[in-house]
Parts: structure tokens; sequence; C-alpha cells
């Protein structure tokens, strides 16, 4: 996969202990990379990082301190960077509106800084979000040319980080013998092993075990829904393009879901009972922090670019969430690793570009 460039390479994962980094953490381990992280401790029981088991060398650090940030990064000496550490909270960032911009703005900068003083860094690849777009609530999707903004926080400072990128790139990065930088902007990640407090299907899993019904804020918002394992290809191939010296691929990406993935919340626990009948919910009638109604992602660019696209349907994606989390909360057991292996499978028999080695 990703024409063998992880095998044996240093690869940093900042936020390993997350959601979607102790996905990617997973799978950069089984594409046989060395990988390190670098994050703060999780901060749920239970959580996905503890429950897989991983044998990554594990460093907690705030990337807000950029003095062990800078240590630890250069201790680890990564040929490739994953920046996924982030507070990634909408409500949250209501509530702690300093944090998120230290987090998010100043811990990017602290990280690409540090990057600077690698000797033998490749590739950095910045996860950001949809939300990074000035939210005009608009049918159509946002593509990479539209302008950046976020009335709320989290958003707001998420299009900083992307500044903060796009900023480093052009003054730092790029030469001759330096690394490359990108950006991804994913859409509304689902799947298993996710226990973050205010996010749909962790508050759903939890009312479930509770044995009474989910509070529902907003449900005929649309968000354009994926499996984190969708994001995480993207993040993968643009990396492999990125140390293969594309330089046309330093540049920000989305990598959302198809058409059919851009659904109400409404759709999402409908689809979800499908599968697991003891989901159940309740709307909140109260006025709630602003969120946006309408989001959708154009990911044409690096459907053309970059030859990717999802494997996975809406209807599979929330499936294979039901699937996860009824294995947990039913049997304690863990299947992320068969759904990995079972993503790859399917993504192989469709011929996707990153399952092949290019150099064969």
């Amino acid at each position: 996969m990703f024409g063998n460039v992880y095998q044996g390479r240093k690869v940093l994962v900042t936020g390993h202990t997350g959601f979607k980094g102790s996905w990617l953490t997973l799978w950069l381990e089984k594409l046989g990379a060395k990988v390190g992280g670098l994050a703060l401790p999780p901060e749920t029981v239970p959580n996905h990082w503890n429950l897989l088991r991983l044998n990554t060398e594990s460093h907690h650090v705030d990337i807000r301190d950029e003095a062990a940030l800078r240590e630890t990064i250069l201790r680890i000496a990564p040929e490739v960077v994953f920046h996924l550490a982030a507070q990634p909270l909408v409500r949250r960032s209501y509530q702690n509106p300093i944090e998120t911009w230290a987090t998010n703005v100043m811990g990017t900068a602290n990280v690409l800084n540090a990057c600077r003083q690698l000797d033998h860094l490749a590739a950095v690849v910045v996860a950001t979000t949809d939300k990074c777009y000035e939210n005009r609530e608009w049918v159509w999707g946002y593509r990479e040319i539209d302008p950046l903004g976020g009335r709320d926080p989290y958003s707001a400072s998420k299009a900083g980080s992307e500044l903060v990128a796009a900023s480093f790139r052009s003054s730092y990065f790029g030469g001759p013998e330096q690394a490359l930088i990108a950006t991804g902007r994913a859409g509304n990640v689902i799947g298993g092993g996710d226990w973050s407090e205010d996010r749909l299907i962790p508050d759903l899993v939890r009312a479930v075990t509770d044995r009474k019904p989910v509070q529902i804020r907003s449900p005929h918002a649309t968000r354009p829904w994926q499996h984190v394992l969708e994001c995480l290809s993207g993040y993968l191939l643009l990396g492999q393009r990125l140390i293969e010296r594309d330089r046309a691929s330093a540049d920000a990406w989305n990598f959302g879901p198809d058409h059919e993935g851009n659904q109400p919340v409404v759709a999402v626990l409908t689809s979800l009972k499908q599968h697991w009948p003891a989901v159940a919910w309740e709307v909140l009638a109260q006025q709630q922090l602003h969120e946006a109604s309408l989001l959708q992602l154009d990911s044409n660019k690096a459907r053309s670019k970059l030859q990717w696209r999802p494997v996975w349907t809406f209807q599979e994606g929330v499936a294979a969430t039901a699937e996860w989390y009824r294995a947990w909360t039913e049997r304690q057991e863990v299947i992320s690793r068969h759904q990995l292996d079972r993503y790859i499978a399917l993504a192989t028999g469709q011929g996707l570009s990153w399952t092949k080695d290019a150099r064969s």
C-alpha cells in the first residue's frame, strides 16, 4: 500500500491518543512504519488508544509547551509528521476559547517550527477540518479555493491553523532539500472508538449504555459524514505524494464523502438504528449555541489529482460504526484491526491507487 513508502520509515503522529490519531497509528504500524506518538493522555475511559494496546513509542506532551515539544520532536527525529493534535470540539471552544486558539493555532505553529530543525524530514501533513471554511450555508460543497473563516472559536481556530501551515510552507519549506507540507480537510468523521464529549455517536453510545434516549440538538443539520478510515486513507496518500517529492501535492486538500454522504443528523440516527435497535433519541427544545445547519465538502480536487475516493458508502460507514460499538458494548471485543483489514480488502478489490505498489 501507498507505494511502500512508510515501510521502515520514522513517522511521528501528534494526537496519537485521540480518536483519529489512534486509528492512524494502527494503520501506520500495519504499514511497517516506526511510529512515535506525541499527545496528551487520553481524556476518557475507555478510549481507543488504550484498547488497541499498540507498541508505539508514546510521549505525553502538550503542543502548547514549545520547549518540551521541540525537545521531544528532535529526540524522535521523524522523517514524516502527521499533525492531528488539536482541541476538536465546537461546544468546548465556546467554553474555553483561549485553550482552543492556543492549541489549534499556536500548537500548530510550535509543531511546524520544531520541524524546521529536523535534518531528514520529508513530509508534514496537517489535519484540519471542513469547518475551516467561511460557512455561507449554501447548497454546494466548499472547494479549497473558497475563503477560510469561522463563526465559533473552533472553526476560526482551524482556519487559523490552515494559515499557519500555508505561511510555514511558503516561508520555510518546499526548497530542493526541504520537506513538503500539505493540509487535509476532512468531513464529520464517525467510526468505532470515539468517546469524546458533545459528539453525536459517542453521546449515542453513552445513552444506549445507560438505556435512555440521546438528546439531539439539531436533527436536521446536514454534514458530510464519513468513516474515519476514509480521511485517513487520504492523509496517507497525501503523505506518500509528499515523500515522493510531488510538489503539486504540497497544498490544501478536501477529503470528504460522495454526495450521498451529505446527510442530516436524523438520517445518521435512523441508519444506526437499523443496525443497532437499542438506539433511541429525543430532540431538545431549548435554543442551543450556534452551529452551522448546512455544510458540504467538494473533494473533486483529490479525486482528479490524487486519484483518491471513498471506499465505503454512507450506509456502509454507519454500519461499520454500529458494528464496532456493538462488539464492544455487548462482548468487550475490539474489532478495529478486523475492520481495517476489511476496508483495505474492499479498496484493493476496487482497484484504488493507494492499494498498489507504484514500483510494481
